[in-house]
């Protein structure tokens, strides 16, 4: 009986320990001043009495995080929602019974004003009859804003044959990023025996064979297309090379492997244009 009373002790399994009193999940943990992130933090209480306004508190050490981001939004709260306290946040949830959980998510945004750095997110269960100990969460690093715009430029090119033979280019100009782009011009030549048809966002430059390309500014990820025209005429014949290149941007453009892009067009006679 004594053997069996010990290999039963041996395979009873173990007490699972009860949760921490707050826990917190951050993504991402690295931000830019003016994005958001999101923190889920999950509150119980351990005892065996009901908390009364159990709220999920919020801090940042060495720098408090009422200084750093704002709150957008917090899920599954009462109507008094999430608000400021002192120097924390914090999410109303009501009264808490003894074993309860409560979740929920704050959406927060980085201040526009928030110097590069980090901070720990510390975390707490708070009541109005019992508050528990203060936790560190993870460090939030607020990254240098992105100081450079990679601009590249692309171009495509259509032929119409014809007695008003004419070549249709596209200039598609795309911001790689990381950082907006503003004040970009892409110039594009075109070879002798050609002339300027017309443009939409690309102006002709007199007395030249050059078209000025214009976008005032382009988020990162984002494209525009200015347009041009060239006639060639019912005598066009042979090749003809276009190049297109970005002359201006700001911020810095990183990369110059992309800032250009050329399309060649033949054409037999007017009539048959190909590109």
């Amino acid at each position: 009986m004594a053997a069996l009373a010990t290999a039963f002790l041996a395979i009873a399994p173990a007490a699972q320990a009860a949760p921490p009193t707050s826990s917190v999940e951050v993504s991402p943990t690295t931000v830019l001043p003016g994005q958001t992130f999101t923190v889920t933090q999950t509150i119980y209480n351990p005892t065996d009495f009901t908390v009364t306004f159990a709220k999920g508190a919020i801090y940042g050490t060495p720098t408090a995080i009422t200084d750093v981001v704002d709150v957008v939004s917090c899920t599954n709260t009462t109507a008094v929602g999430c608000f400021q306290a002192g120097s924390s946040y914090r999410a109303a949830f009501g009264d808490l019974e003894a074993g309860g959980t409560r979740t929920t998510v704050w959406t927060l945004r980085v201040k526009d004003t928030a110097a590069p750095g980090s901070f720990t997110l510390q975390h707490q269960f708070v009541g109005d009859n019992y508050a528990f100990e203060t936790l560190d969460g993870p460090v939030i690093t607020i990254a240098e804003p992105a100081t450079q715009a990679d601009v590249k430029v692309a171009l495509g090119a259509t032929g119409h044959g014809g007695l008003n033979a004419r070549i249709d280019y596209t200039v598609t100009v795309t911001n790689s990023g990381p950082a907006a782009a503003s004040g970009i011009r892409v110039v594009a030549t075109y070879p002798a025996g050609l002339s300027f048809g017309s443009g939409a966002g690309c102006v002709h430059v007199s007395g030249t064979r050059t078209v000025n390309c214009d976008v005032a500014s382009l988020a990162s990820g984002a494209s525009a297309t200015p347009k041009f025209s060239v006639n060639g005429g019912l005598l066009a014949l042979g090749s003809y090379t276009t190049t297109a290149k970005r002359t201006a941007s700001s911020p810095e453009d990183p990369s110059s492997a992309n800032d250009s892009a050329s399309k060649t067009c033949s054409a037999l006679t007017g009539l048959i244009v190909t590109c």
